[in-house]
């Protein structure tokens, strides 16, 4: 039995508690929090809701700590500070700063003896993973990854953390011209711009700038800056009504050749529609936990990637079970 905690309780969190419901060799022991944990009640029974700054204590009752929190200011602290105690999943989603996420994890826990695995989910993680397959079995080509149409936790989340934001969903939508133009084999050379747009929708606090709302989202580096983004605001009451939901899904397409002469066009395409981005996101976490443990047992320290994970090392199935009914 592999015992979980889970820090913080938001959308991501919620959905790994599902998650470890659905897998019988996993139990919750205790879900971590900033806020007054008289204050957040769960669904598990008889697990305990305690307090962030009380973790130290449970480092002998937690296999593996799932972080569930934010990317643009939680977890490039949160992850090494508790890789020092733990064994730890997070899904850092910052595409540019996971190298130097991976170094500052990698630091802390090598020093201390445990493993961590940033940087999963499925993009980054289960994309990643297919975008690194289709290049290497067609080194002749390019890789396309489209997102949405869904709303992105990390970039909403990123709106949020501005002054004068109290609630944002941001959906990321493929142009559809792209998509066929990929689809096609031409291999068109595409701008991040062409790919994709961006659409915010905004409630902001009474009496807020929403000009400079705008002009901040919109000029947001790594985020927003090279997209064509809209920004709406719109009420609370509007928001909770129409945009309650959290779907999103995309697709990874590699556009090859193969043949003496690269006379033959091959394409390879790996899609997700998602009702749930939060809750399809813990289960990617969750069984990456299984897997970070099982590395564990065979002396694993360091930080590691999806890119690091031995797809047996996911499975509750038996070796003769993967044989027999997955290959």
């Amino acid at each position: 039995m592999i015992n979980i905690g889970i820090v913080g309780y938001g959308n991501l969190a919620k959905g790994v508690e599902c998650a470890i419901r659905q897998n019988p060799d996993m139990a919750l022991k205790a879900v971590f929090t900033r806020r007054d944990p008289t204050k957040v009640q769960i669904q598990t029974p008889d697990v305990p809701v305690v307090s962030v700054e009380e973790a130290e204590l449970w480092k002998d009752r937690i296999d593996v700590m799932i972080l569930c929190a934010g990317s643009a200011t939680d977890l490039p602290e949160m992850t090494p500070e508790f890789a020092r105690s733990f064994h730890v999943i997070d899904s850092f989603d910052t595409h540019a700063n996971i190298p130097a996420h991976y170094q500052a994890v990698d630091a802390a826990a090598s020093q201390s003896g445990h493993i961590a695995v940033i940087s999963v989910g499925w993009d980054p993680g289960l994309f990643s993973v297919n975008r690194l397959y289709a290049s290497a079995i067609l080194p002749q080509g390019q890789d396309y990854t489209f997102w949405g149409k869904g709303v992105s936790q990390g970039h909403s989340d990123a709106v949020r953390r501005l002054p004068g934001v109290l609630d944002c969903r941001q959906y990321t939508i493929p142009v559809p011209e792209a998509m066929d133009a990929v689809r096609s084999g031409a291999q068109p050379q595409l701008t991040t711009r062409q790919k994709h747009t961006r659409y915010c929708y905004v409630v902001a606090e009474e009496g807020a700038d929403k000009a400079a709302i705008e002009q901040a989202i919109k000029t947001m580096p790594n985020y927003f800056a090279d997209y064509d983004t809209t920004v709406e605001f719109i009420t609370a009451e509007e928001m909770k009504r129409s945009h309650s939901g959290l779907p999103h899904g995309g697709s990874v397409i590699r556009s090859g050749i193969t043949g003496w002469n690269g006379e033959n066009r091959q394409t390879i395409e790996y899609k997700l529609t998602l009702d749930s981005n939060p809750q399809f996101t813990a289960s990617v976490l969750v069984a990456c936990a299984r897997a970070a443990m099982r590395m564990a047992y065979r002396g694993v320290s360091g930080c590691r990637t999806i890119f690091d994970i031995a797809p047996a090392d996911l499975s509750m199935l038996s070796r003769e079970e993967m044989l027999a009914h997955m290959l």
